[in-house]
């Protein structure tokens, strides 16, 4: 069923589980995330970046809102990582039910206003706002936009900020980059501001850029509160490193049958972190 990111993560914070947000660039990919979501019977977000957008085009939304409509789990169509508030509109025109505003990298003051104003029309016409407080990192150049340096996310400003906007959701930055990491650069969340986060706070909270960081501090996260968390990167490298396997056989031309393969190897690394989020079976609870 097509529902709201509130309505979906409302439940993920009372019953203390994270729903996976998984970004997708074509259509192919987004019905096979549908598949293994019903097939692990877990609610999900399909997440959708504006340079995403750009590259499947707004009619596709179309498409996969009525696919969302007759799935078996409850499915919101999320705009990850808007940065204005005509690209919000955008989202409400052509049928996201969940919004990302993100204003990390402005003043706290500007974040506040400009997340206030996407709260005050998203919520007139019956959608969620996720919003970001801190910044993430930016471990390369493909992935999403990010700061070079992390400012995690101060607690007591989170209080602030959350009161003053009327957001439904809250993105933290706890030591998350985008992309994937170089060997340099050690994955370590910072778990100890999570729960000093999660103990003042009362919504939903997000963590951003969870490919590549252990699966035991994951864990960890999901059991200190975090509710969402999105996977791009792990994703989309199973996905295209299948398809450069499969497209060495110079003979294929068809997608219907390269992309299969391409989309089997995707589905195997998201039931992983279905499982992984403790989403599985959770679909019952809507």
């Amino acid at each position: 069923m097509l529902t709201t990111g509130k309505a979906i993560l409302d439940v993920a914070n009372e019953k203390n589980f994270a729903v996976p947000a998984f970004n997708i660039s074509d259509y192919a990919m987004f019905n096979g995330i549908v598949d293994i979501s019903e097939e692990k019977n877990a609610p999900l977000f399909i997440g959708i970046h504006p340079d995403e957008v750009k590259h499947i085009g707004h009619d596709v939304i179309a498409a996969m809102t009525l696919r969302a409509h007759r799935s078996s789990v409850p499915i919101a169509i999320h705009w990850d990582h808007g940065a204005t508030y005509e690209e919000m509109l955008t989202a409400i025109k052509i049928g996201f039910t969940s919004v990302m505003i993100d204003a990390s990298l402005q003043s706290f003051a500007d974040n506040v206003a400009i997340s206030r104003k996407v709260t005050e029309t998203a919520h007139a016409v019956g959608l969620s706002v996720e919003a970001e407080l801190g910044t993430i990192g930016k471990a390369d150049s493909e992935g999403e936009a990010g700061a070079d340096a992390i400012i995690y996310t101060d607690p007591v400003d989170a209080v602030t900020f959350i009161k003053e906007t009327g957001v439904d959701s809250l993105a933290v930055a706890i030591g998350t980059y985008h992309g994937l990491y170089p060997k340099t650069l050690k994955p370590e969340l910072k778990l100890d501001l999570l729960k000093e986060i999660k103990d003042r706070v009362q919504i939903p909270l997000v963590l951003h850029g969870g490919s590549g960081n252990p699966d035991d501090e994951i864990a960890q996260a999901v059991r200190l509160g975090i509710n969402k968390i999105n996977i791009s990167s792990d994703i989309k490298v199973a996905y295209h490193l299948k398809m450069r396997e499969v497209l060495a056989d110079t003979g294929l031309r068809e997608p219907l049958n390269i992309q299969p393969p391409c989309i089997d190897a995707m589905k195997v690394v998201a039931a992983h972190k279905i499982d992984l989020f403790e989403a599985t079976g959770k679909a019952d609870l809507y």
